[in-house]
């Protein structure tokens, strides 16, 4: 009897081991389906990892150019970066010229992408290639100035009988002066002599010449005539005086124009350079002692007549729908005094980029 209840027992105990080493592989499906399971995600999240780099743009050639004053001024912190090596969104390059004639035919031509010039000139452009370039931003707000030596000028209407110094015939600064001398009542083609020169310095050493001398300068030219001429002073600030007659408009200095075409064909290194150029010119604002040489080795003024020059040069970003609104209302005003100012019509919306 004994030896049949161990027989009993032994065939259980073997029953049972039995059962449990035929059990252990039942797990083994599912521990390897849990990896093919896991591993699912993983082919999803690769298109993701490496999206950035697929859809990251490569750099374009972009040459730009800009007039040796305030417009080359906030551009220089940009010029910097791109010679060290710091900015490599696009393959900049930049030259600055003494006088707006250098610029235009080089812009006609696609010698040029981008350009800083007179607000007024960008509207020509617009209308003389039949709409083939279009305005990206505001860089410059009034920095116009009429200085003299000597205490007769105190107020527009001293300038009657004068003999009045320039630059930027057949620009802003020209209408600027002739829309502003108008408003108060004087007549710019009998009741004054308006001399145009090419250049700045020009201007500054017939005031050095001249006893009596008047002329309207923008900054920085105006602190550089200041240290050159003895007994100089600031009669009119012209921003000031455009803004008395309550235009409800923005006296408009210079802009950023381009090629249509370019900036349709790379709308993505407009965007990099309109960021870039937007930040050089928060540089050169807040940080005057620092952008004063960089504007020195750009060949634009001294170093210590920039950092004095700074804060007066009205240097501004505006883009999108305040851009269009500044100069839209800027080049109403000149439309309405002479037509030709503008190139003979206000330009349509399509002058105006938008992304």
């Amino acid at each position: 009897m004994k030896n049949k209840i161990f027989a009993l027992v032994c065939a259980a105990a073997m029953l049972i081991s039995f059962v449990g080493c035929g059990a252990k592989p039942a797990p083994a499906p599912s521990s390897q389906a849990a990896p093919a399971v896991s591993s699912k995600p993983a082919p999803e999240s690769k298109p993701a990892e490496s999206k950035p780099a697929e859809e990251k743009p490569a750099p374009v050639d972009v040459k730009v150019m800009a007039l040796k004053g305030p417009t080359a001024m906030g551009m220089v912190k940009m010029m910097d970066e791109v010679d060290n090596g710091n900015i490599k969104s696009n393959n900049y390059s930049f030259s600055l010229a003494g006088a707006i004639d250098e610029v235009t035919p080089k812009l006609v031509k696609g010698e040029v992408d981008i350009a800083a010039v007179p607000a007024n000139l960008a509207s020509v452009l617009y209308n003389k290639t039949e709409g083939k370039m279009t305005i990206l931003a505001v860089n410059t707000l009034g920095v116009l100035y009429v200085v003299e030596k000597g205490e007769t000028v105190k107020s527009v209407a001293d300038l009657k009988g004068k003999t009045i110094y320039a630059t930027g015939k057949g620009s802003t600064p020209e209408y600027n002066l002739r829309y502003i001398l108008k408003e108060n009542g004087i007549d710019p083609d009998k009741d004054v002599t308006l001399e145009f020169k090419s250049e700045p310095a020009e201007v500054v050493a017939l005031l050095k010449q001249n006893a009596s001398g008047i002329a309207m300068l923008p900054q920085p030219f105006v602190t550089v005539a200041g240290a050159n001429v003895e007994g100089l002073r600031v009669a009119l600030n012209l921003n000031q005086e455009w803004n008395k007659l309550n235009t409800g408009s923005q006296m408009v200095t210079g802009v950023l124009v381009a090629r249509k075409a370019f900036v349709e064909e790379n709308p993505a290194a407009v965007e990099a350079f309109l960021k870039e150029y937007k930040a050089s010119i928060a540089y050169t604002n807040e940080n005057p002692e620092a952008a004063a040489p960089l504007i020195e080795k750009a060949g634009i003024v001294k170093a210590a007549v920039a950092q004095k020059a700074i804060p007066n040069c009205n240097l501004k970003f505006l883009g999108g729908e305040e851009m269009k609104t500044a100069v839209s209302g800027y080049l109403k005003v000149l439309f309405e005094q002479n037509p030709a100012s503008v190139g003979g019509k206000l330009p349509e919306d399509g002058f105006y980029y938008a992304k």
